[in-house]
């Protein structure tokens, strides 16, 4: 069965860090592009990272630019996203996918993990 696990998340304060982790069963990540998104309540779904699975390239929207570091583990089957400076706007689910492409774009995204809230708030 092919599955994203996500792990991570929660209630951090403002300023604080957090690191989700997506983990891959039935397939291997090794081929496919990675992305995190995230859903705010009333907003639409957002891209906010990608890692390319050719070159390891990696893309960020311009407002976590220097606070969040995707990454990948092959070997471990494993992609994370480190979240440094959380602000209170970024309260969402946080989501990873999938895909054949690195892109912001969530319909180019073929697998979902289960998504995992992460709340900043003091």
């Amino acid at each position: 069965q092919v599955q994203l696990v996500q792990y991570g998340g929660g209630l951090v304060q403002p300023g604080g860090s957090l690191r989700l982790s997506c983990a891959a069963s039935g397939f291997t990540l090794d081929s496919y592009a990675m992305g995190w998104f995230r859903q705010a309540p009333g907003k639409e779904r957002e891209g906010v990272s990608c890692i390319s699975a050719t070159d390891g390239r990696t893309y960020y929207t311009d407002s976590v630019k220097g606070r969040f570091t995707i990454s990948r583990d092959n070997a471990k089957n494993t992609v994370y996203q480190q979240m440094n400076s959380l602000k209170p706007e970024e309260t969402a689910v946080y989501y990873c996918a999938a895909g054949l492409g690195a892109t912001m774009t969530a319909s180019r995204y073929h697998y979902w993990g289960q998504g995992t809230q992460v709340t900043v708030s003091s």
